[in-house]
């Protein structure tokens, strides 16, 4: 087995765990569909997402059986434990959820009560449609979409040594996009700068982005089509996320080219504050909610309360197209969920101000430990003026 990216062991442990959660919840299996998932479970790691994908975890000690396609075969062999893969092929009235349900059959689980994962980009309305007229009458299906998502939001020791080489990546990504970051050159420049330091140091191509938006487009926060050359005086927002082995690690700052402007340096002071009061209330045991808080006080103490954003980060992990977020949870005010040691998270402050048609932003990493939290992004955190000179 060549793709492994972890010791069986480890899988063996998250397999074992995410049976026993099944047995608390009175679960005979669980339909796994998130890419995200099969990865942390099973090491298995392909975009046949895009298809009907699905795997059968049983409560029991019965091996894990994935459902695919052909094309995958091979690497669900070489990047995962698991040994059953079934294959369903594409004809005219091809029908996966059948194949789906023979296997469930196989495994005695007719008239059950089976979890399956719905909140996942690879559950698309039509295949739901299919998975639920194919078992209908058949077994009892339930959401069961947090089992999986919820232990993978507690990283161990083997996941935060490669979050902590994903934050590398994204300090080296992000110096060379401010470094590119010059009058006359086209955002899409800056973007092929941050991709080209985290492939070349050995990472993969992100699951979303980079976001590069120049001039009025700094506001959004979104990426968008079509180039823009950036101006001899402008703006730039920048946030991406870097990869290795999946796990990814955030960075944000909009760069000011050019020449400096007044208003704009006090945003980032205040954008500054807002991130620093952020990370001190990101501690364990507290609510995820009370970072939010800790934005919303800074941001709106300074008069800027219609301008700031309603949440304020989110978790990171192993992620899949077309996102990088990890969620949830997210971090919006109210989330009672506690900050657990091992939870990795993203923590930004936007600062759009479309009456002066200014922008200004930051972002960082962090992992949550015993005592407090740990800063894994370390480029500091400067008033970023370039293209001066």
């Amino acid at each position: 087995m060549t793709g492994l990216h972890f010791d069986r062991a480890e899988y063996a442990g998250r397999i074992a765990r995410a049976r026993g959660l099944l047995g608390e919840r009175g679960l005979g299996a669980l339909l796994v569909f998130a890419p995200e998932s099969h990865y942390y479970l099973t090491g298995y790691d392909s975009t046949g997402y895009l298809f009907f994908q699905a795997a059968l975890l049983c409560a029991d000690d019965e091996p894990v059986v994935l459902l695919t396609r052909r094309p995958d075969l091979q690497q669900a062999k070489e990047t995962s434990v698991i040994t059953d893969i079934r294959i369903w092929y594409n004809t005219e009235d091809a029908n996966p959820a059948l194949d789906l349900r023979a296997i469930l059959a196989e495994k005695g689980l007719e008239g059950k009560r089976v979890g399956i994962e719905l909140d996942t980009y690879g559950m698309t309305g039509a295949v739901h449609e299919q998975v639920r007229r194919a078992m209908d009458g058949w077994c009892r299906l339930e959401d069961a979409s947090d089992l999986v998502r919820g232990m993978r939001a507690v990283k161990s020791p083997a996941e935060i040594a490669c979050v902590r080489r994903s934050a590398e990546l994204a300090d080296d990504a992000l110096l060379a996009m401010l470094e590119a970051c010059r009058p006359g050159v086209l955002d899409t420049t800056v973007t092929a700068a941050g991709l080209s330091a985290i492939l070349e140091g050995g990472g993969d191509v992100p699951p979303a982005g980079p976001l590069v938006n120049a001039g009025h487009r700094a506001l959004y926060g979104r990426s968008v089509c079509g180039a823009h050359r950036i101006g001899d005086t402008d703006q730039v927002t920048i946030e991406f996320a870097a990869s290795y082995r999946r796990y990814t690690a955030c960075q944000m700052r909009t760069a000011v080219v050019g020449r400096s402007n007044p208003y704009q340096e006090a945003m980032f002071d205040v954008t500054k504050d807002a991130l620093a009061a952020m990370t001190e209330a990101a501690r364990p045991g507290r609510a995820l909610g009370e970072i939010d808080d800790a934005h919303r006080h800074v941001f709106d103490t300074a008069g800027h309360r219609l301008n700031r954003y309603s949440a304020c980060g989110y978790s990171l992990g192993a992620t899949y197209r077309p996102s990088w977020m990890d969620v949830p949870p997210m971090l919006f005010s109210g989330n009672r969920t506690p900050a657990q040691p091992g939870m990795v998270l993203f923590l930004h402050a936007m600062l759009p101000d479309a009456e002066r048609g200014l922008a200004m932003s930051a972002g960082h990493t962090i992992l949550i430990t015993d005592t407090g939290c740990e800063v894994l992004s370390q480029v500091p955190l400067e008033y970023p003026l370039v293209g001066v000179g």
